[in-house]
Parts: C-alpha cells; structure tokens; sequence
C-alpha cells in the first residue's frame, strides 16, 4: 500500500512505499543514459543519517546542467525497493533558496566533537613527548596540516567518512592507546602516539575533499601511490629537514608501512615492534566499532542491519539492551 501523505524524514527512516518530500545535500550527480536510449539524471544524495541512490527520470531543459555537487536540493518522489536495496524515484526537484531557511552545514555528517577541540587534546598528546625528534616531526606534520585537518573525513565512503572524520578518528585511537599502554607498560608511548597520529595523515593528499568533508575523488598520487607509501615518503624529507635521529625517522615509517598488517591492503611487512603492532589493532578497533555503531543507528531494536561491506560483508544485530 503506497502512502500518500508526504513526511519530512531523515533518509535513515525511509521505508518502501513512501512518498517522500524534503530537502537533501547532492552528493554527487551525473547525466546517464539508459539501455532504451532515454537520458536520466543520477543522485546519489545525503543528509546526517545516510545516503540514497536516487533517479530522476523526466528532465526539462537544462536539467543536465542544473545540478552540482554539495549543494541542497528540494526533492519529492517515491521510495522503492531496487535488488533489495532503497532507491528514490524524483517525482519534482528543484535547488534550494534562501527563504527556504536551511543551511547546507545541517546535512552534512560530522563528527561529535568540535575540530578544534580535537587538534587542541591531540596536541596534549605531542606537547607530553618527551623525544625531542618524534615531538618535532609530529608538531611540524600537524602544524603544516592545520587547515585540511579541521574538515578532512578519512574516508570517502567508509570508516569516519564524515566532516572532521580524520582528526575524531585520531582521538578516540589516542585515547584507546593511552588506556592500553597502562597494561602494557613496556611500550613506549611517544612512538605509539606519533604512529597514531601519522598513520593516515597523508589521506590529506590521496583524497580531493570539500570543506564540507565531502570526498569528491582521489588525488593522481593517491591512486598511483597511496597514503602509505607518500606518508613514507613526506617522513623521510621532514626528518632530513629537521635533522632527526635517522633510526628515529625509520621506526615511525615502519609504524606507518605495517599498519595495514597484509599485503593485499598496502602493507608490504607486518609490525615487527610492540608499538606498531598496537597501532594495527587500535586501527582496526576504532574503525569497526564505527561502522558498527553507524549500521545499529539504522536498525531497529531486534532486527538485523544491512551488510556492511567494511565488516566482511556481515551484518550486525540491535539488541533490545540497546534502548535501555
């Protein structure tokens, strides 16, 4: 039974079925043409619960042209299910205007605290350093990064894909560090934490994003070398310029190459020191449980949620305690 009353929802309470009417952030846009010759538009859009796949498919003149990339749209249409997955058919569409009164800020996914909250606790962490080349070399990364840094996801389309994603995603790892080296109390904490902070630094420059966190494409030297390999790369100038201990400058290279752990995920060796085989699992601990807790926001209590391509592909379960 289709529903005729249209609601102002959030793309996370969509349900087949549903006649929809809202405003919506393009996340990216193109003109296709279909296998009977006839032109259509593709959306792929967002707002701060999700994203949805959506097709306009009468275009009136200059439609081709009309639309860009993170800008809002006001759009009404139908949502319905497309090989099990929901789809938006667009029924009306049109940009937004001012008197409309919404801001572009409020449909973009963040993260839950503020960036410059962020940088200031993730500077506590190096201003405590206490070898001078590892607190030089990480303040001068940091400081050279600023900028990018209060807007960067860490992803375009995974873990901490979402405006200031990268420094939340070296906070929240700093801060599983800091507990996991009071267990293990033989690690040393100034090559844990620069290896923390260093480890995807240079998705500054294997990602194109807008100020709105929003990933547009990859970089020429983020496909043909990766943020590893030039995060390697951009160490060894730094230390040379800094005139670091060159042992130094090699162990957080090693953190940086093995923090993928495998081959196939651009780690050409495994962690061959306690610290570097910490910042893998911290890694790993930090991105999967923000995947998870984005799949159960999605979910409803006792019911199981889509499968997660970044978790192996399986899907995970809202348990009632959830709601407790």
């Amino acid at each position: 039974m289709v529903q005729e009353d249209m609601d102002f929802k959030n793309i996370n309470e969509f349900q087949a079925g549903e006649r929809i009417d809202g405003f919506f952030l393009v996340k990216s846009v193109e003109c296709k043409t279909s296998s009977n010759g006839k032109r259509y538009l593709d959306f792929n859009l967002g707002d701060k619960t999700g994203e949805i796949n959506a097709k306009l498919w009468e275009l009136a003149d200059g439609d081709d042209k009309r639309y860009s990339e993170n800008t809002l749209i006001k759009v009404r249409g139908m949502v319905n299910l497309w090989q099990n997955v929901l789809q938006l058919k667009i029924e009306k569409v049109r940009e937004s205007i001012p008197s409309d009164g919404v801001k572009i800020d409020d449909f973009v996914p963040v993260a839950p605290l503020e960036p410059e909250f962020m940088y200031s606790e993730i500077m506590n962490y190096v201003m405590a350093m206490k070898n001078e080349d590892i607190k030089n070399i990480v303040s001068y990364v940091l400081e050279e990064n600023k900028e990018k840094l209060m807007y960067y996801p860490a992803a375009k389309k995974n873990h901490h894909s979402i405006k200031s994603g990268l420094l939340y995603h070296e906070l929240t790892m700093l801060r599983i560090g800091e507990s996991l080296a009071k267990i293990y109390t033989y690690v040393n904490t100034d090559l844990l934490y620069a290896g923390i902070i260093l480890h995807d630094l240079e998705k500054l420059h294997e990602m194109e994003s807008s100020v709105l966190g929003i990933v547009s494409e990859y970089t020429v030297q983020g496909q043909l070398l990766g943020h590893i390999v030039q995060g390697i790369k951009n160490l060894e100038v730094i230390g040379e310029n800094l005139g670091a201990d060159k042992e130094i400058v090699m162990l957080l290279q090693h953190m940086i190459l093995s923090h993928h752990y495998e081959p196939e995920f651009g780690s050409p060796v495994k962690p061959m020191i306690p610290e570097a085989e910490l910042l893998h699992h911290i890694d790993i601990i930090d991105a999967r449980m923000f995947d998870m807790k984005k799949a159960l926001g999605d979910t409803e209590a006792g019911s199981f949620s889509e499968r997660i391509w970044s978790l192996e592909g399986r899907k995970v379960y809202k348990t009632a305690m959830e709601n407790e």
